[in-house]
């Protein structure tokens, strides 16, 4: 017979993938978060090593199941890509998310806020910043030197992220993110218009090749006719010199048979 206690550490501890949470309450929220998880999957995008998602329940703690978050964006260094249901973090080398990203929403209270700080302070978070697009207000958190807490970033400002390179830049209207490079992040909308603009110079550009190339062939037929008629010319002038060559013959023959005749041509 299977007692209690051995049955109880025989079963299977289930993590679920959902917290039963949308992932956003507005339209707004829902594109910041979409914007930021999508341009920075982009920017990883050629390393193997550094794992990106959004709105993706992470566990901390093997065997509590109780124990999660879901961050609306999560940057892990030194994890691969791939299809994930949550984020366990003993499965995955202990490596937690280095860099968190929350988008604020009128349904979410101060006191969860407190707790989500505390909650990254605790699991290893390097960075964190905190949005509230209603508001306009960009805060952010980095861990100290000596790694005992999430100290508040006071520049925030126009920062530069130190693990992902990224630039914030907060104007009076909205937050702004660009790349390292200095490409601003795009929304969806936005790069399907770049790229609708793109392909629209691409075929401008096609389109002006092809008239180029039409025009040379133009002239190179016009060169070719030029040049037909320059050896038509030629061939003219040649057949006109071997019918003066000839009329000269046959003149000089007739002068040498009036000769042999004793008739002068001359005198003729």
């Amino acid at each position: 017979m299977i007692s209690q206690t051995q049955s109880a550490s025989n079963t299977e501890i289930i993590y679920p993938d959902s917290d039963g949470r949308l992932m956003a309450d507005n339209t707004e929220q829902f594109q910041w978060i979409v914007t930021i998880e999508q341009n920075l999957d982009w920017l990883f995008a050629d390393r193997a090593d550094v794992f990106v998602a959004g709105d993706l329940l992470w566990y901390p703690v093997e065997g509590n199941n109780k124990l999660c978050t879901a961050p609306d964006v999560l940057v892990a260094f030194g994890r691969p890509k791939g299809k994930r249901g949550s984020y366990q973090q003993w499965k995955e080398e202990n490596i937690p998310p280095q860099v968190v990203f929350e988008i604020l929403s009128p349904s979410n209270t101060k006191a969860e806020m407190n707790r989500k700080l505390l909650f990254y302070y605790h699991y290893g978070v390097e960075e964190y910043y905190l949005y509230d697009p209603d508001r306009n207000e960009l805060s952010g958190w980095q861990r100290s030197a000596d790694l005992e807490f999430l100290e508040v970033i006071e520049s925030i400002a126009d920062w530069v992220s130190p693990r992902l390179q990224i630039r914030f830049r907060l104007t009076d209207l909205k937050l702004l993110l660009f790349h390292p490079d200095g490409k601003p992040f795009l929304t969806y909308a936005e790069i399907a218009q770049q790229a609708e603009q793109a392909e629209l110079h691409a075929e401008q550009e096609r389109q002006r090749a092809e008239q180029e190339r039409q025009r040379a062939e133009q002239e190179r037929q016009r060169a070719e006719q030029a040049e037909l008629r320059v050896e038509q010319a030629e061939l003219r002038a040649e057949q006109a010199r071997q019918q003066a060559d000839e009329e000269r013959q046959r003149a000089d023959r007739l002068a040498e048979q009036l000769r042999a005749m004793g008739i002068d041509s001359d005198q003729s």
